[in-house]
């Protein structure tokens, strides 16, 4: 059974935006909301790196790269966590995949073109 789903990857310009959003399984929803939301990102040939992490307490941090250009948040009424990134790069492009707990999304890919 599918407990985190992602969305909202696509193909967009350099300088475009693009808003990711994790959906937790209603099952996990207690978990989900009790604990961190991160968002990871690999790039092909890259190692998976932490862009962003929101917690319980709405705290965020942000990968240097990303800082001023990203933005995460949570809905935990609507059991998802977002991610809204703006003045995409083509450095930005990898498959995007949200962790919660010990459960990991399948990814959603994001590609930027130049």
């Amino acid at each position: 059974q599918v407990q985190l789903l992602e969305s909202g990857g696509g193909l967009v310009q350099a300088g475009g935006s693009l808003r990711l959003s994790c959906v937790a399984a209603e099952t996990i929803r207690s978990i989900f909301s009790a604990n961190s939301v991160a968002w990871y990102r690999q790039a092909p040939g890259a190692q998976r790196e932490l862009v962003a992490r929101i917690n319980n307490v709405d705290e965020t941090n942000y990968a240097d790269s990303v800082k001023g250009r990203f933005t995460i948040s949570r809905d935990n009424a609507k059991n998802t966590v977002y991610l809204q990134m703006n003045s995409l790069k083509p450095e930005d492009t990898a498959v995007y995949s949200c962790n919660n707990f010990v459960w990991w999304g399948q990814g959603t890919q994001v590609t930027v073109s130049s």
